[in-house]
């Protein structure tokens, strides 16, 4: 099996920010109810931007790196808010990126497609198919926000994130733990003619016990232990739902990375707009573990543990 690095990260924030100030006037709220129900601050929401482009400016901020298109095999993009069914994303970012041979695939997993098509990509240079892969997550929920649910309407974001991942001759640990539950899928549905909805109860309870039972999973696999992951890196969903992951897995809140607060709920952009804001900071060195752990419709729950 081939070993893999994260090698370049990017993403896309739309320029419309969206306080909760404005939110709390339009659905006759508090700033503070919002803020502590979802521990966001803020999201943002796209003005004549289609997926499409939110998804291209995420994969070129990703090539920033010195890293060239044509080195790109494999564009793998997570969506749950695409209206494409033929010819996929991806195949629009390639065409995009003006890249001549490239495997592309679209991944409808719920809000845990980014750690599925992660994953794909990664099993595709595990078996040699390929060097080098960008697995892209991008949504735009403001166009699916239920007006009447302010359950949804107050954590909703619209934005993209990319990862480029290629062949590593260096010894790196990698475990993924990736598993669905489709007798509970009415929990979290969205159609193309449809609004999201999501039942509050049930996925909370949904997204605090499996997603525990995921990650221990994983860490029990590689034979690793949560002493020597960094971080972990959750879908951004709700502040409650990572807190709660973080007491039941007897960690420190700290040690759950979240941007929530600033970004607001992207679904499948959620995870790679976190990695590339750790890599801006520095907060990721070679040689840290950290684990992706995404979860959310369909069901699907998924985690990666990866050596950076």
């Amino acid at each position: 099996m081939e070993n893999i690095e994260i090698v370049s990260t990017g993403k896309y924030l739309p320029k419309i920010e969206v306080l909760n100030k404005e939110l709390a006037q339009k659905y006759s709220v508090t700033e503070e109810y919002i803020e502590k129900r979802t521990g966001i601050k803020k999201r943002y929401f796209v003005k004549e931007e289609s997926l499409i482009q939110v998804a291209v400016k995420a994969a070129k901020d990703a090539l920033k790196n010195n890293i060239k298109s044509e080195e790109i095999e494999l564009i793998i993009v997570a969506t749950t808010t695409t209206q494409n069914l033929m010819p996929g994303i991806s195949n629009l970012i390639q065409k995009e990126l003006k890249i001549e041979k490239c495997i592309c695939l679209d991944i409808l997993a719920g809000c845990s497609g980014y750690i599925n098509a992660f994953d794909i990509a990664r099993n595709y240079i595990a078996i040699g198919k390929i060097k080098a892969a960008m697995v892209i997550g991008v949504d735009i929920l403001s166009e699916y926000v239920n007006k009447e649910d302010v359950g949804t309407a107050i954590i909703l974001s619209d934005g993209a994130g990319a990862t480029i991942i290629q062949k590593n001759d260096k010894e790196k640990k990698y475990e993924s733990n990736i598993k669905s539950d489709g007798e509970n899928s009415e929990i979290l549905t969205c159609k193309t003619d449809e609004k999201i909805y999501m039942d509050g109860k049930a996925i909370y309870k949904y997204a605090v016990t499996e997603t525990v039972k995921n990650v221990i999973e994983l860490l029990e696999n590689s034979k690793e232990s949560l002493e020597n992951i960094k971080y972990i890196v959750p879908h951004q969903s709700n502040i409650k739902i990572i807190n709660s992951i973080a007491t039941r897995l007897g960690i420190k809140k700290e040690k759950m990375y979240t941007n929530l607060q600033n970004v607001g709920n992207t679904f499948c952009a959620s995870i790679p707009i976190v990695l590339s804001e750790m890599f801006e900071k520095n907060e990721l060195t070679r040689g840290d573990k950290i684990v992706l752990l995404g979860y959310g419709g369909g069901l699907n729950t998924g985690s990666i543990l990866i050596e950076i």
